[in-house]
């Protein structure tokens, strides 16, 4: 037998992860906290609003190629700097493990951009297998989730695509190759992100997106996610079709995240 991936292993023990959540806030009591949850907006419709190349800023403290990045960042103070500069979304790592997030960020975040006119998206960064993270998405904030197509079968694709709206929210799907977008289309993905890392190395290839880019049907919106660090990376996806991007650690180490935004979107200093 081969030895298992990165992504592998990181399924393995979210799955541990889900069964001990489970144990610890019964999906009852998730529930009540769900419908307790703020108003949700339309993941979509802002990043089109946001064009002509929306972006997505993550908050991060760590990842599994590059370790710690941020371990004492507060989530919601990086969010609002992010939201300021005009940020169409904030992604929120939500992976305790490897990328030392919690769910507590993101309802941090979503409580302090939800103070502002015209407020980012919220989205969970996570590796979502279960139901029950759906539910946890929409009671701590999200206004959309993440779904990796590698680390689903295509009925579970399917039907945690199918929850996610039943609650209010969408999904930003994540491909890295072609067959992963075959499955993305066929499941009726409308915002799906090509990532230039390959999870199961996580090495970063570039060129992933615009080899991808092609075969997104008109009317899906394409994003290119990771090794985006330069105005020149965000007008290479654009003329490859994106019409969003997904920036983590360069804004997370960047001494001014917002000059950073400014600098990634073209808006003048």
């Amino acid at each position: 037998m081969s030895e298992p991936t990165i992504l592998d292993r990181i399924v393995a023990r979210r799955r541990e992860d889900v069964r001990a959540a489970k144990e610890a806030v019964p999906f009852v009591e998730l529930q009540a906290k769900a419908r307790q949850a703020p108003p949700l907006i339309d993941f979509a419709a802002r990043l089109r609003a946001a064009g002509p190349v929306a972006l997505m800023a993550e908050v991060k403290r760590a990842s599994p190629s590059k370790g710690g990045i941020a371990p004492g960042m507060n989530a919601a103070r990086q969010a609002m700097k992010y939201a300021r500069a005009g940020a169409a979304a904030i992604s929120v790592l939500t992976e305790p493990t490897w990328f030392k997030g919690t769910l507590e960020d993101m309802e941090q975040v979503r409580a302090a951009v939800g103070q502002l006119d015209g407020r980012p998206a919220v989205l969970r960064k996570d590796f979502i297998i279960d139901a029950y993270q759906v539910l946890e998405a929409r009671a701590y904030g999200a206004d959309a989730l993440l779904l990796i197509v590698a680390s689903l079968a295509d009925a579970e694709l399917r039907g945690l695509l199918e929850l996610t709206r039943e609650m209010g929210m969408e999904a930003l799907v994540e491909v890295d190759n072609a067959a992963g977008m075959e499955r993305a289309i066929a499941a009726g993905a409308t915002v799906i992100g090509v990532n230039n890392r390959d999870l199961r190395s996580f090495t970063v290839d570039l060129g992933t997106t615009d080899r991808l880019a092609g075969m997104v049907p008109e009317g899906v919106i394409l994003a290119a996610l990771s090794g985006i660090s330069a105005r020149a990376d965000v007008e290479r996806f654009a003329a490859a079709g994106a019409q969003a991007v997904l920036v983590g650690e360069a804004l997370m180490v960047a001494d001014d995240p917002a000059e950073k935004i400014r600098e990634l979107v073209g808006v003048p200093a």
